[in-house]
């Protein structure tokens, strides 16, 4: 078994000079990433992060990321990415939460840093991207140290990284990732999607998200393949982008594969080492993927997991036998099923929660044992997810548990029915939600956000649902929409939804 710090040097190693990183007009070959981040392991070091120490990175996507990412590893220290929209609030919880000692931050954070770092004793260094800033520590500094590999003993079994969820549901939870994980699941993907040395996988998703630095850095890296690393999702550049990279395949969430729909310069580039689109983070409705892949010609391979599960743990095969609406099967080494209330396995067809287990399941969450045992029941990570599975195994999801509406005892999954509103020409995006009700305990309601210059009333779309599902599945209300509050990531944030509804009512 393998790990990051092994895996890096390891690379570089056979590598050497191939650009592994793309961004802006520079090239980082392998060897420069790598002594990069012994430079900043070491850095560290003198700093007195020890093996096991927390290293707070809230950074943007660029290089920097990347190296400090990598740089802790080579200690045997511990990176803990920070979603760069969090409150100080925010941060300052998962500083103090995670004992982190450093922080390396963008500029832009600093006066936010500071904020933090007076109120959470044991942060005692800030490490701040370019020229010294307040009395902060150039990042340049660590930069400055020898490129010779540290000496230390990491193990698979080391924690590699804490990534904090997004805390929806009260604070964020710490799910402890470690190397063994990452690697297993790297490979997993590799395998997965057929990558190889001659790909190159364009990031726009955040480096702090699993998607972002599991897929697109750690998965090309585990590969010997190249990334293209993108400040953001730019509409007006994209396919520039990816003609001037000569980007093999990028992942994206659902958001972005209907704004790319809209732009009309697509076929105005050449994309023709393009071969994928991935996507994740959120369930793709079947109406924009079948327009995405007729328009542009390639396979958008879907995928499901989470970020306790490292990254992903099933997709749709690439190489044709899929199903489209499904997230395809179980990645190799990978085990899922979908399982009752009692914990007891459902046959296909029957919806009931996915679990799973392998080697991709994250120790627990960090300093809540209390919430890694409701997590982590018998060796199975239970996944908060509703699903079914096939009789040929493939696994549909059907949305998170705590997103079902009951109805009147009824279960209604809104994936079911956001399924049918897609269906309708004039919706470009649907969200489903419940609302509390007097006699029924929850009512349905469809959140719809309309395609340019199209039109459609509330009876029009309720009576659309209505040729598709049962009466008690559809929407008795339909609001009108702009956008929806989302994730970082492109997750609509349903309980803010519901928030936003009730207020208008």
């Amino acid at each position: 078994m393998m790990t990051l710090k092994n895996l890096l040097s390891e690379r570089a190693g056979k590598y050497g000079d191939k650009t592994f990183m793309y961004f802006r007009d520079r090239e980082f070959s392998y060897n420069e990433i790598n002594d990069a981040a012994n430079r900043v392991g070491r850095g560290l070091a003198k700093l007195g992060v020890r093996k096991g120490g927390k290293v707070c990175l809230l950074i943007e996507n660029r290089p920097e990321f990347v190296i400090s990412f990598f740089g802790p590893h080579k200690i045997g220290a511990v990176p803990v990415p920070i979603n760069s929209n969090f409150k100080a609030s925010e941060v300052e919880y998962i500083a103090a939460n995670s004992g982190a000692t450093a922080i390396i931050a963008s500029p832009e954070f600093m006066d936010l840093v500071r904020k933090v770092q007076s109120r959470v004793s044991a942060l005692k260094h800030i490490i701040v991207l370019g020229d010294d800033l307040y009395g902060a520590l150039p990042f340049d500094a660590l930069l400055a140290e020898e490129a010779q590999e540290p000496e230390a003993s990491v193990l698979p079994e080391d924690t590699a990284a804490i990534i904090y969820t997004s805390g929806t549901t009260g604070k964020p939870k710490g799910a402890v990732l470690t190397h063994n994980n990452y690697c297993f699941d790297a490979e997993s993907i590799v395998e997965g999607i057929k990558l190889t040395e001659a790909d190159r996988l364009m990031c726009i998703l955040p480096l702090y998200h699993t998607n972002g630095h599991v897929v697109t850095l750690v998965s090309p890296l585990m590969a010997g393949a190249s990334m293209v690393l993108a400040e953001g999702f730019t509409p007006s550049t994209f396919f520039a982008s990816l003609e001037r990279y000569q980007v093999t395949g990028f992942s994206a969430v659902p958001t972005v594969y209907l704004i790319l729909l809209d732009l009309p310069d697509g076929s105005l580039h050449d994309l023709s080492r393009l071969r994928m689109g991935l996507c994740g983070a959120a369930p793709m409705p079947v109406e924009v993927l079948t327009e995405f892949e007729k328009r542009f010609r390639i396979p958008i391979i879907e995928g499901y997991g989470l970020s306790e599960g490292t990254c992903a743990s099933c997709i749709n095969p690439p190489d044709g036998n899929r199903k489209i609406g499904s997230v395809g099967l179980p990645l190799q080494g990978h085990e899922m099923e979908i399982v009752d209330e009692r914990g007891n396995r459902l046959g296909p067809g029957e919806v009931g929660e996915v679990r799973m287990r392998g080697r991709q399941v994250m120790k627990g969450y960090y300093k809540n044992p209390e919430a890694t045992s409701e997590a982590i029941r018998d060796g199975w990570l239970h996944t908060g997810d509703f699903g079914r599975r096939d009789e040929d195994g493939f696994f549909y999801i059907m949305g998170r548990k705590k997103d079902m509406i009951l109805r009147g005892g009824a279960n209604v999954y809104p994936k079911e029915v956001e399924d049918a509103l897609y269906e309708h020409p004039a919706v470009k995006e649907a969200a489903v939600i419940g609302l509390p009700h007097k006699m029924w305990g929850e009512e349905v309601v469809a959140c719809v956000i309309l395609k340019d210059r199209a039109r459609a009333s509330q009876e029009e779309l309720i009576y659309h649902t209505q040729k598709h599902l049962a009466d008690y599945k559809c929407p008795k209300q339909v609001f009108f929409m702009k956008d929806f509050p989302r994730t970082a990531t492109g997750k609509v944030r349903k309980r803010m939804l519901v928030e936003q509804v009730l207020k208008e009512e």
